[in-house]
């Protein structure tokens, strides 16, 4: 788990120093962080009722996400919409992000 986070902070840091390098070049340089995504890597776990319910107890809208969901958010950092936006890390996690391992309130 240690590589994995620290490759996390490397990408969240990479996203910033590259937007302030690029920046004057009219470049864009946004990251999106999604949590549980429901895709083929991740089809098993749909299936694990059990372990759904741990992730719903952290996720404030108490689901894992969609693709669809994710390649949204993606189409509107590509697009013009955020033609203003850069230097972002922006959590698609439906809320995980805020939580501090406790169960969401219900």
């Amino acid at each position: 788990m240690s590589a994995y986070n620290a490759a996390k902070g490397a990408v969240t840091n990479l996203t910033r120093s590259l937007a302030m390098e690029l920046g004057s070049k009219a470049v864009r340089v946004n990251a999106v962080n999604p949590s549980l995504t429901f895709t083929e890597m991740t089809g098993g776990l749909k299936d694990d009722a059990a372990l759904m319910a741990k992730f719903a107890e952290r996720i404030p809208l108490g689901r894992g996400a969609e693709p669809a969901e994710v390649a949204d958010v993606i189409a509107f950092l590509a697009s013009d919409d955020a033609r203003f936006v850069t230097s972002v890390n922006l959590p698609v996690d439906g809320g995980l992000s805020a939580s501090n391992g406790q169960p969401r309130v219900t």
